[in-house]
C-alpha cells in the first residue's frame, strides 16, 4: 500500500494562508448562523495543472487490460459550433480509455476485471492541521459535467473510522453528449465498503471529505469518456439543470453495480459480480436506504 502524494501546488504557508481566509470569511459572514450562501469550490478543471491533482485509477494495477487516462482539453475558440462547458471557461478535463474484461492469465485468484477510476489527491496539511473538505453547510454536490451516458458513479471518501468506507451515488445524466450541471444532494450518498452496501447506513461525515472522484464499473468493454469542468458544493438549486430525484422512476429501477477502487481505498476488485448488495445478497436500490 502507498501514501498517496499530496498536492504540491503551494507551500505550506500558502496554503495556511487560504484557510484563514476561508474560515475568517465563515465568521464574519455568520455562516454558521445563517447558513452558506455563497458556493465552495471543490475542485475545479479550469487550468492545466488541475488533472496532476487526482490520481488515475484502472484494474491494470491487478494485470487487467483496462486503461484510463485524464487529460486537460483547451475549451474551443468562440468561432467554432462545439460549445464550451461554460461561457469564458479556458478548459476542462477529459477522462476518458477502455473497459476490458479480461482477466490476468497470471492471476487465478483474480476472479473479475474491467474498471477505471479517478479521484482528488488529498489535501495537504496546513497550520491548522490535516485539509479536508467541509460540506457540512451545503445540501447539494454540483457537477458540470459531458457524458457518453454509460453508468458513472460519484465516490466520495471521508476520514471515515474504517478508511475503506467509500459513499457513492450514480451520475445520472439527462443529456448524453451535451454539457450539463448535475446535483446530487449529500445525504442520498450510499456508504459502501469492497463495494458491498454497509449496514447501518450512516451519512457523509460532512466536514471531514477527504477526496471525490468518479469510477466506473459497469464491465461493458469498449471506449468511454467523460469530460468534467468543476466539482463544487452549494446551496442554491438554480445552479444547476436539475435536482436528481431518488424517488422518480427512472432513479428507483436504476441499480447501482459495484464499485472497485484502488488499492488506497480498498482491495483490488470485488470478490463477486452483480449489482450492488448487502452482505446478506439484497438488492439495494437507491430509493431503498
Amino acid at each position: 500500500m502507498q501514501a498517496t502524494r499530496p498536492l504540491l501546488y503551494k507551500g505550506f504557508v500558502g496554503r495556511s494562508v487560504d484557510e484563514f481566509k476561508r474560515l475568517s470569511h465563515i465568521v464574519f459572514s455568520l455562516e454558521g448562523i445563517q447558513g452558506a450562501k455563497a458556493p465552495y469550490e471543490l475542485h475545479d478543471f479550469r487550468s492545466p495543472t488541475s488533472v496532476q491533482d487526482c490520481k488515475v485509477m484502472s484494474d491494470v494495477e491487478i494485470g487487467g487490460a483496462s486503461n484510463a487516462h485524464l487529460d486537460w482539453v483547451t475549451s474551443p475558440p468562440p468561432s467554432s459550433p462545439i460549445p464550451p462547458p461554460s461561457p469564458n471557461s479556458p478548459g476542462y478535463a477529459r477522462f476518458h480509455g477502455t473497459i476490458s474484461t479480461q482477466l490476468p492469465k497470471d492471476r487465478p485468484d483474480i476472479k473479475r476485471s474491467g474498471y477505471a477510476a479517478f479521484r482528488t489527491r488529498d489535501r495537504p496539511p496546513t497550520v491548522f492541521g490535516r485539509s479536508l473538505f467541509n460540506i457540512d453547510p451545503y445540501v447539494y454536490l454540483a457537477m458540470r459535467v459531458k457524458s457518453d451516458g454509460r453508468s458513472y458513479f460519484v465516490n466520495v471518501q471521508t476520514e471515515s473510522v474504517v478508511p475503506t468506507d467509500l459513499h457513492q451515488h450514480r451520475l445520472f445524466v439527462k443529456k448524453p453528449g451535451e454539457w450539463e450541471t448535475l446535483l446530487i444532494k449529500w445525504n442520498d450518498f450510499v456508504r459502501t465498503n469492497h463495494g458491498y452496501v454497509v449496514e447501518p447506513q450512516t451519512e457523509i461525515m460532512r466536514q471531514k471529505v477527504k477526496s471525490i472522484g468518479v469510477g466506473l464499473t459497469d464491465r461493458i468493454p469498449g471506449p468511454f469518456e467523460l469530460c468534467i469542468e468543476r466539482m463544487w458544493a452549494t446551496n442554491d438549486e438554480s445552479e444547476g439543470d436539475g435536482v436528481v430525484d431518488l424517488s422518480s422512476s427512472s432513479s428507483s429501477r436504476a441499480m447501482p453495480k459495484q464499485v472497485v477502487v484502488d488499492d488506497e481505498m480498498a482491495a483490488a476488485a470485488p470478490p463477486k459480480e452483480g449489482k450492488l448488495k448487502t452482505k446478506q445478497g439484497q438488492k439495494i436500490a437507491w430509493g431503498s436506504k
